[in-house]
């Protein structure tokens, strides 16, 4: 009998977040530096393309409004949200400087660059995490697959390890939800 694609697609989800406990020291550490970037007056920015930057605009939307409980906002901001940045930077520029530029011009020393990538190979990634190290950004990865060539460019990261997309993303989105609720605690805005 055919078990079909949803029940593949459970267990594939499944098998994966049974082994999602591995990751829980990465996850934590990462958690701990988002918290002391806010506590320290700065910004999270994320970016990420397709569906990770609309995980880049999920969490930075928890971030501006709330997670669960009412709280203060916290500062968040996604860069794969502003058309007319992104259309002209992309015409002008070209498409791998979208994320560059916009580091450059809105990121300071003391704010993080969170970049999502489910291979870790896009050139737009890797150029904004460039930028960002010059800056004294630092740049945490939330990744899939083996990190690509943008783990090396990262301070820290979290590697998803599969090689499915759809899998990584979903294991990008519990992650994110996870430093949210673990940065809300240490920032003393959520009860332990």
């Amino acid at each position: 009998m055919n078990k079909g694609l949803f029940h593949s697609a459970i267990e594939e989800h499944r098998s994966l977040f049974e082994g999602l406990h591995k990751l829980q020291p990465d996850v934590e550490r990462i958690a701990a530096r988002l918290a002391q970037t806010l506590a320290g007056g700065g910004k999270l920015m994320f970016c990420g393309n397709g569906g990770s930057a609309a995980d880049s605009q999920h969490l930075a939307a928890e971030l501006t409004g709330r997670l669960v409980d009412d709280r203060r906002p916290l500062a968040g901001l996604a860069l794969s949200t502003d058309s007319s940045a992104l259309t002209c930077i992309g015409n002008d520029y070209g498409f791998d400087a979208i994320f560059e530029r916009q580091v450059r011009a809105l990121g300071r020393a003391g704010d993080s660059l969170v970049l999502i990538s489910t291979s870790g190979n896009s050139a737009n990634l890797l150029r904004a995490a460039t930028a960002a190290r010059e800056l004294g950004i630092a740049t945490l990865g939330l990744l899939g697959r083996d990190g690509g060539l943008l783990l090396a460019l990262c301070d820290d990261a979290v590697v998803v390890p599969s090689n499915t997309t759809a899998r990584i993303q979903e294991a990008h989105i519990f992650i994110g939800h996870c430093w949210c609720a673990l940065a809300e605690r240490a920032l003393g805005l959520a009860p332990a």
